[in-house]
């Protein structure tokens, strides 16, 4: 799907861009119910409980998660039972998961939106599940996943319906043009982030982004962003692939490292 002049001035404009209906029910069903029998697998290996916070980042001090760019392993929610998601790698290691990645039109929109020679860097499966799904904390992906120049973009897909109740995305339209604010870097065995401009965002001008099942959210990499507490009887959950431009310089000093592979695109 290549996107039209004007939907590519949007997602200028405002730095994210919806696309209702990009992915089918059925490819977004089958894909709940291998993330299903994979999360089974995952939630069965206690000896790593691995919870994922995006409020104090905790997990950036656990080897489990510092390694895991070049795995596919599952971060808990604070029960300790429950995933939050899987990541970081499935796009490259999973069949089911290589093909939603791959075959399905992203590639086509990463090229209308300037991409040369798009990479695929991180792929995270989110649970958010119904009573349990955490807050995911105001943040930008450039903090997390640093090019020079910046490159990252977010390709969000809605796998649920995503609303209010259940814990959707929110965003500051144009926030992308804010300078990014902070940045988060391994430090030995552990991360630490730099904190550039602790000013807030203004997020009183947020807003919703309700999106139904096979939504696409193309996310520019420094646009803040945030997703509440899932307080519903439905669960929210959704597929994020990071892409960042192959020509750009990725840090040695990002947390996301791959010893044992290479950053592939989309063929």
């Amino acid at each position: 799907m290549q996107l039209t002049a004007s939907q590519v001035a949007e997602f200028e404009r405002n730095g994210y861009l919806v696309l209702p209906h990009f992915i089918s029910d059925s490819d977004c069903i089958a894909l709940r119910d291998h993330a299903a029998a994979l999360e089974d697998q995952l939630r069965s290996d206690l000896d790593h409980v691995t919870v994922f916070s995006a409020g104090d980042q905790a997990h950036g001090d656990d080897s489990w998660f510092l390694t895991s760019g070049d795995k596919t392993r599952g971060f808990f929610e604070d029960d300790g039972s429950s995933l939050n998601k899987i990541g970081h790698a499935m796009h490259d290691l999973d069949p089911v998961f290589n093909r939603f990645s791959r075959d399905l039109g992203f590639a086509e929109v990463a090229h209308s939106i300037g991409f040369d020679d798009p990479r695929l860097v991180q792929s995270m499966y989110i649970f958010k599940h119904p009573g349990v799904g955490g807050e995911v904390t105001w943040h930008t992906d450039h903090t997390f996943l640093w090019t020079q120049p910046r490159s990252v973009v977010g390709f969000w897909v809605a796998i649920d319906d995503a609303t209010v109740t259940n814990g959707c995305l929110w965003a500051i339209p144009g926030g992308h043009k804010i300078p990014v604010k902070s940045r988060f870097v391994r430090d030995g065995d552990s991360t630490v982030t730099h904190v550039f401009d602790d000013t807030p965002y203004p997020i009183e001008q947020a807003v919703s982004i309700e999106a139904k099942r096979g939504t696409l959210v193309l996310l520019d990499g420094a646009l803040p962003h945030w997703s509440d507490i899932n307080t519903s009887e439905h669960p929210r959950q959704a597929y994020t692939l990071h892409v960042v431009e192959g020509a750009a310089d990725w840090d040695e000093s990002n947390w996301l490292q791959r010893p044992t592979m290479e950053f592939q695109g989309f063929s």
